[in-house]
């Protein structure tokens, strides 16, 4: 082994590693010294300086005694390996340490011992001096172990110079003297016998025996030594006592056998007889069976010995086996058969010795010897040690061993002893296996087997041996036709039959043609039968021979295939009788035949294939037979004795009946003879003829059919109704009374009996084929059939009456006269409910005891199914009329449905034998269908069940649809789908899917279109009843078939959906079913989408679930979901054209809804949809639910259930959400400011415009594209017809107005001029949403303000009037802030006092947002008074500041910060700045309380002015009545605050009755609040008065 350079260094590397490790105390030195041998003995090249410290350290722990042993022994073995590198270095450490006179380490003899064996040619040279070495230390050696150690030397030592001395040319130094080294040999062994031997213990014994052959072996080669040692091997035989020693014993004994014969040295007799005995011990195990390897080695010692001594070896063998030793004789008989496989030459002239020691024991009865024999003779034959002359017995010991181990098994079975059953059975294997492995072409062979061969083929006994039998006589007569070609002559094969009496030629023919009969079934004794017919016609008659050359050649063929049916096969065998006899024309020998054939009755049993067919033959040789009195002997015979024929039933119907072929008169006559002669006794039970062993009346009943069905058809017909139905007739009527009167019979046997008989006439009328015959009793023979039917019972099935009943009936149906439909029916339907409804084979089953009985019922049931789909069969296609097979499959459909699965499998069964063809109406027959046979709805029956739970059901289903399709002319792909029906046989769910979706795809191209209705309503209704599985399948084949054909659909649309919808309620209940009918509708929609969509859009409303479910499944579709969109919305546009809204487009909105929800695509399509639902919602406002004249739909309604009206606009306003939510999903739109409050705005009339500016503002503006595609379309709202859809249209163009992008890229200029317009409408509603959009166009076009700045003041400023409405108003104020934000002084001018005045009017409204509105209002118009309005806008500030000093505590916090910042605006219009100051505490976290406010407010207004104050108080008072409890509050403190700062000048002035009764009655106010200001006010005002000295 060569290492690379890198892995030499990686391995001296570890070796120094290793090295390093030795040299430490505490390391496992187990482990390194293993891994040590490993590397040395794996290495080619190791550095010398390694080796030697390798030697060191080895050498040193291998004689340390401190170490273990099993250490020291691994040291041991690495010093040994060592010596593949450097021998010298290692030989000299262990000679230093081996040394004379000095008693050596135990382990130093061990190492050099084996050194000396694994190096011999090395080792030699060193011998002498080890050996003279060892000499001088055997005297030394006291301790037992140190015995044994220089045992085990002396062996080594002896093996090594053995292998010198015999091979010394192989050694590459001159020759050395051996016998010097023999000489120290001797003497070490010597010393060693004769000191160690008589006190050794039973281990140094054994170390003693092991070197005792080497050392014996090695002194033989002396002969100055060779009695020596031959007297020492006594010794070693006496050592046979135990096992542990016993092979080792017989190990060194085969040595010095070896060592004998290479030297040929004659062992005395009487050391020869001992060794033969002791080794025959070995061998026998007496007492105890022998250990394997001891017994192989005895073995090989007695093939040393049959070579060196065969005939004295062979006496001794004769001489032992004679003793009734069973283990002697078994050994013997072992050992010679070891020496015959070994082929030794000097064996082979002792053949005679070897026949006659087994002829000795041929006669023992021990299954063991018997055995042992066989095995012998086995491979005497094998081997050609068997002699012509004494071979034969044998041979015959062979074929007779084998017939006594089979009888011995049959008593066995009986005494019930299994330990001899096997050993018997041992027996007869092994005489098969002989007869098996027979070479009979052997030298001296053909001698002995021929013709004595041929007395084993007739007799019974050696049936089961035929097949070898029939191999050996094929080989020896055809090597004889090989021979007879390539000589003149041959003697291989003389006909010398000696003692033995050869089988005659017709018993050959006899035996051989019956056993031929199992050829049929492929066993190989019927092969070799019809093999050895082909090669024996010589011996069996001269005139066969050309007649078998040309006949079975062809007979053969079908066997080739081995597919044959037994049925043929007989039929060709019989022919070939037939034939045969007919060639021969020889009556004598055709009789001698049938007497043969008869004589052989009882070589088999009665059930037998080769009994019926002896039978047959039988009965064929006697219509061969040309002499009429001998046949009709013969007839009467078999009719008065039938026992002979075994089973005498079988027996005289099958010889009866194929006798009637050529002799119909003869047998009817002996059986009608038979009749009259003999005495009737009428027993119901027995129907006996006179006799115990006679036929009785059912068996003459069966024999007349068997009579009729091979009779000749010309000749039955005439005779058939008097002479043979008439009789079968007669016997059953007499069979079925009692005391003359007919009863009801249960005689199983006579029911089958008459239906086998009528069944058999029935087919010979048939295979007549004479179109003119009418069977007279046919009517009456099928009602005895279904009477036999109906007796049945319903809940078992242990006769076969059923089963041959349905088969008469089947071929009774075929003949004339014809019955009618209903008659066919009936009988159908009769036999279906009699067989159908039968519990589960289970169930059948387990009624049976046995499992032959369970075989038998299982039987039974196949056979009746077969039965009853044959007459199906029959029935239906005998059936010109399309109706009158629909009917007849009929009568399956509720067994198919069946829950359970056994009786859906026997329907399917069934239903696949009438729709295919079989082997009885022959390959080329194809089943034809009426012309107008409809396939559809069958189809759909079969195809659900591709998938059901049985593989059978699964099969049956498939085979039916396949032959459905063959009957309808079909071919195409069939292949294919017989290839796709293999894979239904798995048991997994998903591979049968797979399987039928495949299938469905290729078939669903061939149904007629117009059969597709009824398909899809057979799918339809097995989605509703089937079982999961079968349910998926049938969703599968329903897809399937729509999409291949849903393109060709329209004109059955209507009728397709119409069925659709009307299984949908149920499906519903279950989801896969339902999952499959939506996704029908779906594909019928990919084709005609505009049909299903206004098919939909019929249904009444509200949707109820399985239509909504239908449009979210249109829209699931991405592929066609956008063609639905487009269809809805064009129905939508139709049907809103005169913007009034009919319940059809409230039904196109709902269908919208669910189209949408499902979350399709609608960038396209957005503009469109909003703004024609947009248009249906204001059109729906507070509308009823139209009523449609395409609907009167009553809805079944729930107990406590009320009656629902759909509103038309929460309908409408609901898809117009969904879009939204859709649209907000795609970016199309935001959310709305109102949330979800936005759709209840929408759908009240109340505030639909508020929810539609809400709406708006939800425009995604910067998709300006689709907000103007919109605006386009909701133009036209503005000048509608109708109010609600102007207001729509206003309310959502008003938000639209303040965007500029739409005003630069939209045309907004005409809905300003529409929206100036319509805020002059007389609908307050649309004048506030066109207000707005006025407003707004301040946001979005300024300058479209500034140019129609008149138009718009003119038209919002109206709205200012409009009191009635206060959202007109409000609008009005918003729009006017917005607007005059943008103008100037002078802009407003004309307008400034108008407006002013109109907004102080509503400081005090009621309504939040109008306050607020037109204080900012105020507020802004501080800015535009200009010089012309200033003073006028003083003195309305003054009027006006009551309401802001109140309000600045209003209770919407909003409006306190607008008057707050509108007092900060208006007090320089008044010279009052000094109050800033004042104003600064309002713009506090905190608000200062309203009490400190005012009175520090009226403290700096007083000391500037008076005036104002008085003011504040003369239009307090109107506020003492406000509605809002604060601001009551706030105008008392604020009076308080008035009165506490005015100068007694203004005092006096107080009209202090009125103040004080308006404060007495705010004292009485429902607020606290309000209480204590009034009454700190009185307290004020009281205070002032003392103070001025006025009375209050």
């Amino acid at each position: 082994m060569t290492l690379s350079t890198k892995e030499s260094i990686e391995m001296f590397r570890d070796i120094n590693l290793t090295l390093g490790m030795l040299m430490e105390d505490n390391v496992n030195k187990e482990d390194i010294y293993s891994h040590l041998t490993s590397v040395i003995q794996n290495t080619d090249i190791l550095d010398d300086a390694i080796v030697h410290q390798l030697i060191y350290y080895a050498s040193k722990d291998m004689r340390d005694t401190n170490i273990l042993r099993e250490i020291r022994m691994l040291a041991g073995e690495v010093l040994v390996s060592l010596a593949a590198h450097d021998f010298n270095s290692v030989m000299y450490e262990v000679q230093n340490n081996f040394r004379i006179l000095e008693l050596p380490n135990e382990f130093v003899v061990l190492a050099l011992a084996e050194l000396t064996i694994s190096y011999v040619s090395q080792s030699i040279p060193f011998m002498m001096m080890t050996l003279l070495a060892m000499q001088t230390m055997l005297r030394m050696a006291e301790d037992e172990r140190m015995k044994g150690t220089f045992c085990i030397a002396l062996e080594k030592f002896s093996k090594a110079i053995y292998k010198y001395i015999n091979h010394w040319r192989d050694f590459p130094y001159p020759r050395l003297d051996a016998n010097r080294l023999s000489d120290k040999i001797f003497m070490l062994f010597r010393y060693i016998m004769e000191k160690w031997v008589p006190l050794a213990s039973p281990m140094q014994t054994l170390s003693i025996v092991k070197a005792h052959g080497p050392t014996v072996s090695l002194l033989l080669h002396r002969e100055d030594f060779c009695e020596y040692a031959l007297g020492q091997v006594p010794w070693l035989l006496n050592q046979y006592k135990d096992k542990e020693i016993d092979f080792h014993v017989t190990q060194s004994l085969k040595q010095i056998l070896t060592a004998v014969v290479l030297y040929d040295i004659g062992l005395p007799r009487s050391l020869r007889r001992s060794i033969f005995i002791n080794l025959l011990q070995q061998v026998c195990g007496a007492p105890e069976p022998p250990v394997k390897e001891n017994e192989m080695e005895a073995s090989s010692c007695f093939l040393i010995l049959a070579h060196s001594t065969p005939a004295e070896l062979m006496e001794f063998f004769d001489e032992q086996i004679r003793s009734n030793n069973e283990a002697i004789r078994m050994g013997i008989l072992t050992l010679l058969r070891s020496a015959v496989n070994a082929e030794e030459p000097r064996l082979r002239n002792h053949i005679i010795s070897i026949e006659r020691t087994v002829k000795i024991v041929m006669g023992d009865a021990s299954t063991k010897v018997r055995n042992s024999v066989l095995l012998l003779i086995q491979s005497m034959c094998e081997k050609s040690y068997i002699e012509a002359r004494e071979g034969w017995p044998l041979i015959d010991y062979v074929f007779s061993q084998f017939v006594t181990s089979s009888r011995n098994l049959e008593k066995v079975v009986k005494t019930n002893f299994p330990e001899n059953e096997k050993e018997e059975e041992s027996v007869r294997e092994t005489s098969l296996e002989v007869l098996k492995n027979l070479d009979p072409l052997v030298i001296g062979m053909p001698q002995v087997l021929w013709p004595k061969i041929l007395t084993f083929v007739v007799p019974a006994e050696f049936t089961e041996a035929l097949d070898h039998l029939f191999s050996i006589i094929r080989i020896l007569i055809m090597a004889e036709e090989r021979k007879k070609y390539s000589a003149k002559e041959s003697t291989a094969l003389v006909i010398s039959t000696g003692a033995v009496k050869l089988p005659s030629p017709q018993q050959l023919l006899a035996r051989l043609l019956v056993i031929s009969m199992l050829a049929g079934l492929g066993e190989l004794r019927g092969i070799g039968a019809i093999g050895l017919l082909k090669i024996l016609p010589e011996i069996i008659h001269p005139k066969l021979v050309d007649l078998w050359k040309t006949c079975l050649p062809e007979f053969l063929q079908p066997l080739e295939g081995k597919n044959i049916s037994i049925v043929l096969w007989e039929t060709m065998l019989l022919q070939l009788l037939k034939e045969s006899l007919w060639k021969i024309n020889d009556t004598a020998w055709t009789v001698q035949l049938s007497r043969d054939f008869k004589q052989q009755m009882g070589s088999y049993s009665n059930t037998s294939i080769e009994k019926k067919f002896l039978w047959k033959a039988l009965g064929t040789t006697l219509a061969c037979c040309q002499d009429s009195d001998f046949v009709n002997s013969q007839i009467k015979e078999f009719l008065t004795a039938p026992n002979q024929l075994g089973d005498q039933r079988q027996g005289i119907t099958s010889i009866l009946g194929y006798c009637a072929e050529t002799h119909l008169d003869i047998v009817l006559k002996v059986l009608k003879t038979f009749q009259n002669q003999e005495n009737f006794f009428m027993n119901r039970y027995k129907s006996l003829f006179s006799g115990k062993k006679s036929l009785t009346k059912t068996d003459v009943m069966v024999i007349y059919g068997a009579v009729a069905l091979h009779a000749p058809k010309k000749q039955l017909l005439t005779r058939l109704n008097q002479d043979i139905v008439s009789q079968v007739l007669c016997l059953y009527g007499q069979c079925s009374q009692v005391l003359g009167m007919s009863v009801m019979n249960k005689d199983m046997d006579l029911q089958m009996s008459f239906a086998r008989s009528i069944t058999e006439i029935a087919i010979a009328v048939q295979d007549a084929e004479d179109q003119e015959f009418k069977l007279s009793s046919k009517e009456m023979l099928i009602g005895y059939m279904l009477d036999f039917i109906r007796d049945e019972p319903l809940d078992s099935l242990a006769s076969p009456v059923r089963w041959k009943a349905l088969i008469a009936i089947r071929y009774l149906s075929k003949l004339k006269p014809q019955l009618s439909l209903h008659d066919h029916l009936n009988i159908l339907e009769e036999n279906i409910r009699r067989l159908l409804p039968l519990p589960s084979l289970e169930n059948l089953k387990s009624e049976g005891q046995t499992d032959k009985d369970k075989e038998h019922i299982q039987f039974l049931y196949e056979r009746s199914m077969d039965a009853l789909g044959k007459l199906l069969k029959t029935m239906m296609w005998d059936n010109t009329d399309e109706e009158g097979c629909q009917e007849m499959f009929n009568l399956l459909r509720m067994w198919v449905v069946s829950p359970k699965e056994w009786e859906r499998e026997r329907a399917f069964q069934i239903i696949a034998k009438v729709l295919t063809s079989d082997a009885e109406w022959g390959a080329s027959f194809i089943l034809q269908a009426p012309e107008n046979f409809k396939m559809g709805s069958l189809l759909g029956l079969l195809a659900p069940h591709f998938c059901d739970t049985l593989p059978t059901i699964r099969q049956a289903a498939a085979s039916s649809a396949i032959g459905l399709f063959y009957i309808k002319g079909i071919r195409q792909e069939v292949e294919r789908l017989q290839g796709l029906q293999e894979g239904l046989e798995s048991d997994d769910e998903q591979v049968q899917i797979k399987i039928s979706s495949k299938i469905a795809k290729i078939v669903s191209k061939f149904i007629p279109n117009d059969e597709i209705l009824m398909f899809l309503e057979e799918t339809l209704d097995g989605l509703e009843s089937l079982n999961p599985t079968c349910t998926k399948a049938c969703g599968i084949w329903m897809i399937a078939v729509l999409k291949e054909q849903g393109a060709a659909l329209e004109d059955q649309l209507s009728e397709i959906l119409s069925t659709i919808y009307h299984h949908m309620p149920v499906l519903r209940q279950k989801e896969e079913s339902f999952q499959f009918t939506l996704e029908a509708v779906s594909q019928i929609a990919s084709f005609h989408m505009d049909t299903v969509v206004v098919n939909l859009l019929q249904k009444p409303l509200p949707l109820d679930r399985d239509t909504r479910t239908l449009w979210k499944v249109l829209a699931e579709k991405p592929a066609s979901n956008g063609k639905l969109l487009r269809a809805l919305i064009d129905k939508l546009e139709t049907e809103l054209e005169d913007d009034i809204a009919r319940v059809e487009a409230i039904s196109v909105a709902c269908a919208m809804y669910e189209v949408i929800s499902m979350g399709i695509s609608i960038t396209r399509s957005y503009p469109a949809l909003f703004t024609l639902l947009l248009k249906l919602v204001s059109c729906t406002l507070d509308q009823k639910m139209p009523t449609s004249p395409l609907s009167r739909r009553r809805r079944v309604m729930q107990q406590g259930e009320q009656q629902q009206i759909p509103d038309p606009c929460r309908l409408s306003t609901a898809t117009l959400k969904c879009l939204q939510a859709q649209a907000m999903r795609e970016g199309l739109a935001k959310e709305s400011d109102e949330g979800d409050n936005l759709w209840t705005l929408l759908s009240s009339p109340s505030t639909h415009h508020i929810g539609i500016c809400s709406l708006a503002r939800s425009m995604a503006v910067w998709r300006h594209g689709v907000v103007l595609d919109i605006m386009e379309q909701l133009l036209s709202s503005l000048t509608s017809s109708s109010e609600n859809y102007r207001i729509t249209g206003t309310a959502f163009f008003s938000e639209l107005m303040k965007e500029p992008i739409l005003w630069k890229h939209g045309n907004l200029r005409d809905v300003l001029i529409l929206m100036d317009q319509s805020a002059w409408d007389s609908n307050a509603t649309l004048r506030q949403m066109a207000i707005r959009g006025l407003g707004n166009t301040a946001s979005g076009a300024p300058h479209k303000v500034r140019k129609h700045k008149q138009l718009m003041l003119e038209s919002i400023i109206r709205g200012l009037y409009h009191l009635a409405r206060t959202e007109v108003v409000c609008e009005s104020l918003k729009a006017l802030k917005k607007i005059l934000v943008l103008l100037t002084d002078r802009d407003v001018s004309f307008y400034f006092k108008e407006i002013v005045l109109q907004t102080r009017t509503f400081f005090e409204d009621e309504q939040d947002d109008v306050r607020l509105t037109a204080i900012f209002l105020f507020e802004d118009l501080a800015s535009l008074t200009g010089k012309r309005w200033k003073i006028f806008f003083a003195e309305e500030i003054k009027k006006s500041l009551i309401s802001f000093l109140l309000h600045l505590w209003d209770p919407n916090p909003k409006i306190g910060v607008a008057c707050r910042d509108v007092l900060i605006v208006c007090i320089p219009f008044l010279g009052l700045q000094e109050l800033y100051g004042v104003l600064d505490h309002l713009l506090d976290q905190d608000l200062p309380r309203a009490r400190d406010f005012y009175k520090l407010f009226c403290m700096k207004l007083a000391k500037k002015n008076q005036e104002i104050l008085w003011i504040l108080h003369t239009h307090s008072y109107t506020f003492f009545t406000s509605s809002w409890e604060i601001i009551r509050s706030a105008a008392v403190k604020l009076t308080d605050a008035i009165i506490l700062n005015l100068t007694s000048q203004y005092v006096e002035l107080l009209d202090r009755e009125q103040l004080t009764t308006r404060l007495q009655a705010l004292r009485q106010d429902t607020c606290i609040s309000v209480q204590r200001a009034a009454e700190a006010a009185l307290q004020t005002l009281l205070r002032r008065c003392k103070e001025t000295g006025i009375l209050l």
